[in-house]
Parts: structure tokens; sequence; C-alpha cells
């Protein structure tokens, strides 16, 4: 039997979760489909920028991607202190981005005069948004529900364009969290549709690399969509890898960059008899191939590792002691 989705998330156990979505019957939807020859590929822009602009406006982290052609990979970290820490102000303006809202809400942010119990309505509303936009779910639904139905006036159908409800796996470990989001980003080799992560359209691990995406055009094309009402906030960037461990609360991914890069190159040089792809073992490492400095790395994965062994050691010891 299927579960309620608030017992499969929760932030007191971990933050992280691993989040997909397929294409009805898992149809090649957003991409090139041989059965009709028909090019979708379009869509996968379509999803990318639209996980962007969603990202900055809940509060959701976006820590890797990928937009396949009958799928997509996110793994997501929940931050539902950032949503507290916003004026009502600033919850109307992220809400009414994506609905336009009741008629009392529009009042009250153009400043018109409202009694108390509009006022005691409004802010009863505000703590609803407030709620929605820290939640998982909220955050699929604006996600796949614009996507679907531009699809389906795109191809003059109606019915279903996602397959059932996305799945969600919490992630409850560092190395879950690294090796996941390492799983994502090679998808597309995997799948042999690209042969190097920094060539991998549409994914987490190209957009690090060389970061390419558009705000105007992601918000006129959004808009053209009509899954975006306007764009008042910030873009956020992806979840941030934090090499140095420090004695305050870390807000990133406990890793560096240059060894999730070293990371993620080492484990698609991996042969596997069920995928079909692999990154050729002729090729140099991925820090040569981007030119990522050589010495600099190695100082701060030596750091990293000190810290890191230390750390969770001082945590091992605590878990037993308790």
């Amino acid at each position: 039997m299927t579960r309620p989705r608030k017992e499969l998330v929760s932030v007191q156990d971990t933050p992280y979760y691993h989040i997909v979505s397929r294409c009805v019957r898992r149809s090649f939807l957003c991409g090139l489909d041989h059965s009709t020859g028909k090019d979708y590929e379009h869509r996968r822009q379509w999803i990318e920028d639209r996980i962007r602009i969603l990202s900055s406006l809940f509060s959701i982290d976006i820590c890797a991607y990928a937009v396949m052609s009958n799928h997509l990979h996110i793994v997501i970290k929940l931050c539902p202190t950032q949503a507290q820490s916003w004026s009502n102000t600033e919850v109307v303006t992220r809400w009414l981005s994506l609905f336009k809202g009741p008629l009392l809400i529009q009042q009250w942010q153009a400043g018109e005069p409202l009694s108390k119990a509009q006022l005691d309505t409004v802010s009863d509303m505000i703590e609803v948004y407030r709620e929605r936009l820290a939640n998982l779910s909220w955050f699929m639904k604006c996600l796949n529900e614009p996507i679907a139905r531009q699809a389906n006036q795109e191809d003059k159908c109606t019915g279903h364009f996602w397959e059932s409800r996305y799945k969600s796996q919490a992630l409850l470990t560092e190395e879950a969290l690294l090796s996941c989001m390492a799983y994502v980003d090679l998808n597309p080799i995997r799948a042999d549709i690209a042969k190097t992560p920094e060539d991998s359209k549409h994914t987490s691990i190209k957009e690090r690399i060389n970061p390419k995406f558009n705000l105007t055009s992601a918000i006129d094309s959004q808009k053209a969509l009509l899954a975006l009402q306007h764009f008042q906030s910030p873009v956020k960037p992806l979840a941030q890898f934090e090499g140095n461990i420090r004695n305050e609360e870390q807000q990133g991914i406990l890793f560096s960059l240059e060894d999730y890069l070293t990371l993620v190159d080492m484990t698609g040089r991996i042969l596997r008899d069920d995928k079909r792809g692999a990154i050729s073992a002729h090729l140099p490492p991925i820090l040569e191939r981007i030119e990522i400095n050589q010495e600099e790395w190695l100082n701060n994965a030596t750091q990293f590792e000190r810290l890191y062994h230390k750390k969770f050691a001082r945590k091992r010891r605590h878990n037993q002691a308790a």
C-alpha cells in the first residue's frame, strides 16, 4: 500500500532526498521519440529552467539534477528555516510569483485598507503559503503540473504526462548523499548520450563546471508556458560544496567541489554490464580537462580528509557513549 508522503519525508531524520519522476509508460516525451520520430528535446530545457526558478522561490536547495529524455532526477535539501526567516511581504511575493492568489491577498499586497478580521485572515493565509514554500510535495506539484499541461497542449492531447506520483528516497548519510549525487550526474553517461560530465546536457554537474543558466530566458520561457506570474527573487545557486569543516553549523555539502568532480570522473570510468556507457579510460582526469589547479585541489583534499575523519571520530565516540 502507498504510504502518505508525510511519512516518507522528515526533516528531523534528514534534509536530503532523491526525487525521481518518469514520463507515462516511460515514453521519450522529453527527447527524441524513436517510435514516432518526433523530437521533444526542448522540453528538457523547460524542466531545467523550472527547477532553478522554483528552487529560488522555495526554501529548497538543489544538490544535483539530471533531466533525461523520459525521466528526471533531483537531489534536494529541505531548508525550512529559510522560509521561517522570510517576512510576510516576501512570502506573499514568492507565492504570487507562481499563483494569482485570492483578491484579499492582492489587496493586502497593494496596501489597501483592510479590517482586523481581514488582516487576521491574511495572516493565516500567509502562514499556509510559508509552509507550502518549504514543502517538497508543493515543490514537485509546481514543477510537474505546468510541464505536463504545456506538453499536452503542444501535443494536442489530454491525459497523464508523468507516470504516477514522484518517488522520493531519504539520504541518511554523507556517503548516501554523495553516491546519489554522482549517480544522478552520471545518468547521461550511463545512457551513452554523453561522453563526459562536462558535456552532459541538462545536468547539475555541467552547470557547476560551466554555468550557463540564463535567468532572462528562463523567465520568458516560464511566462510563455503560463507557469510564472513574475519573478522578483534573487536566483539561488546550486547547493554549495564546503570542503573545510568549521565549528559552526555548515549549510552546504560536506565535501569539496574538486573532490566531488574527481569522484564522479572515477566512478564514471567503471564499466557496468547493465549500462551502455562509461567515461573513456583514455581521457585525462577531469581536473586536467577543465583546467582546475592541481596543487590547490591536492591541498584542499588533504585538509578535508584530515578534518573529516577527526570530526566523525568525535561523532562516533559520542554515539558510543550515548
